[in-house]
């Protein structure tokens, strides 16, 4: 996230269309500019190979951007067969080639399930996790390995949409932390070959689809009032979330970071409005007391 103080204050969500070559962080600062907005970060960032949807935040909905990194995603993803890259992706070095072998249907068809479910991933040398404050992508381009634990992945869905003689066309629907490439290196493996992305399209991120979202260009032919009509409201993605509605007093009090008693009986997070506006997230008890948690300054 990064914020600076010469701009405006916008607040909302704004759903973008990613397009090919550049870096989450440089389509963000894209857009930005052109909100001239103060406060912006992306919610989990997509190689400069994959397209697709990448939610924005701008000012008090980045306090919100934690649980978007925590939703499940949807992709579009070709997996080239026979060639393994030292990225797991068409921007690396080819390291490795071996021959395809003949895949049935039916081979086809075990292996996709085999993956569907729960399983333990490794994640690969080129990501943006870290070790020792160093991001194992700066690692890795300086040739250096380190071990990397398995972490727990659910794939709830694996659809082949296409399958020729090199390229495989899947759609894959996965939980947080899946990456995609270490799957197709894996399904290479499986299918006694290799195998690495050649392209990755995002179609989903938690409730937001990639029908909703805008292009660079869309934006940038549209007027200041037009883009401030594409941002989503900052609670959209905390619908989930039970509400209730405070009188102008409670708000008052609420806003100053005061506990106060409500007419409501039951317990766990809350969103908190005032005639519509909304106000924070809190914590509701049985005896009705509210204790403010997050508040948002709109």
């Amino acid at each position: 996230m990064s914020k600076r103080t010469s701009g405006l204050n916008i607040h909302g969500i704004l759903l973008l269309d990613k397009r090919l070559g550049v870096s989450s962080n440089r389509a963000l600062q894209e857009v930005r500019r052109l909100f001239n907005a103060n406060k912006a970060g992306h919610t989990g960032s997509l190689d400069p190979l994959a397209t697709g949807l990448l939610p924005l935040c701008f000012g008090e909905a980045t306090k919100v951007s934690a649980l978007l990194l925590d939703d499940n995603k949807r992709y579009l993803v070709d997996i080239q067969l026979g060639v393994l890259t030292d990225t797991g992706d068409a921007e690396g070095e080819i390291i490795k080639t071996e021959p395809i072998p003949e895949i049935s249907q039916t081979l086809l068809n075990e292996c996709l399930q085999a993956f569907t479910g729960e399983s333990e991933q490794v994640p690969p040398m080129y990501s943006a996790l870290k070790h020792q404050g160093k991001k194992l992508y700066e690692l890795a381009r300086a040739g250096i390995t380190i071990e990397r634990k398995a972490r727990k992945i659910t794939l709830f869905e694996i659809k082949c949409l296409n399958h020729t003689n090199e390229i495989l066309t899947l759609e894959v629907f996965c939980s947080k932390g899946t990456y995609i490439r270490s799957l197709a290196e894996d399904i290479g493996q499986y299918l006694k070959t290799v195998a690495t992305v050649k392209s990755l399209r995002r179609l989903q991120s938690g409730q937001f689809m990639i029908e909703e979202s805008y292009t660079i260009e869309q934006l940038a032919a549209m007027s200041v009032e037009t883009l401030k009509n594409c941002l989503l409201s900052v609670d959209t993605p905390l619908s989930f979330i039970p509400r209730i509605e405070l009188s102008e007093t409670q708000a008052a009090a609420v806003l100053q970071g005061q506990a106060i008693v409500t007419k409501y009986y039951s317990s766990g997070q809350v969103r908190l409005y005032n005639q519509q506006r909304f106000l924070g997230l809190g914590a509701l008890f049985t005896d009705g007391k509210l204790a403010p948690k997050k508040i948002f300054n709109l």
